[in-house]
């Protein structure tokens, strides 16, 4: 895939684009089910792929009240710490061995558009890991900013990650491009006046301005569209969509 822009188009105003990382870069889904999953199997309930879905774009700490609430668990609130530790260490170890292999199809053909085309991008994840795993995968130096779930008290639906995203690119909120797997990541990225790229099944992310099963799909005339939308997206007062 060779993407340009076409150098005819009128001047474009600054564009940023932000990106989510579970399910958008990398697929990291399998390896927060395994570490949820033996959480529960600990706590002697099944945890199954359909409950994991429920937890995609969701922080460590809110996932942990869905399990626990599946599960019909309760905890003090001191246990929930430990085992919020607990989960982050399996699951830092079943990701320790990622690497480049693991980026998702497309990712690299899309970075590289942007960064030839002086589109600055982002990453913006309820990932406190995000840092770590970009690193495995040797991402990590070519993203001008990275926001996680270090940086925010909110989390998606939220838009403050993304609000942050776009504030340390220095681009404003309804001039950004947010590509998200997650329904909460759609929610997000249209509370923020962003335009959201739906990465995934269309029918779940029907919320998302545009859905693409992957990021394969953005040919030149998609991202030609894309584009052309951005710079004539006009802000709109918050809380109207």
């Amino acid at each position: 895939m060779q993407l340009h822009i076409n150098q005819n188009r009128k001047k474009m105003r600054e564009i940023g684009v932000i990106f989510d990382l579970d399910g958008v870069i990398v697929d990291t889904a399998k390896y927060h089910y395994l570490a949820w999953k033996k959480l529960a199997d600990k706590f002697g309930f099944e945890f199954t792929l359909e409950h994991n879905e429920l937890l995609k774009g969701v922080s460590r700490k809110a996932s942990l009240e869905i399990l626990l609430e599946i599960g019909k668990v309760i905890i003090s609130d001191a246990e929930k710490e430990k085992i919020l530790v607990e989960k982050n260490t399996n699951y830092l170890a079943l990701i320790n061995d990622m690497t480049a292999e693991e980026i998702l199809p497309g990712v690299l053909d899309l970075l590289s558009f942007l960064e030839k085309n002086n589109i600055k991008y982002a990453l913006g994840s309820a990932s406190k890991n995000a840092p770590f795993i970009l690193k495995k995968i040797g991402l990590y130096n070519k993203f001008s900013a990275i926001v996680d779930g270090n940086h925010v008290s909110k989390a998606k639906p939220d838009p403050e990650v993304f609000l942050i995203a776009a504030n340390r690119l220095q681009v404003k909120p309804h001039s950004c491009i947010v590509f998200e797997d997650a329904i909460a990541g759609i929610e997000a990225a249209n509370a923020a006046d962003m335009i959201s790229i739906g990465v995934g099944d269309g029918d779940v992310l029907k919320n998302a301005n545009y859905t693409v099963n992957s990021l394969t799909e953005l040919e030149i005339s998609y991202m030609e569209k894309l584009l052309s939308e951005v710079n004539n997206h006009e802000a709109r007062p918050r809380g109207i969509r």
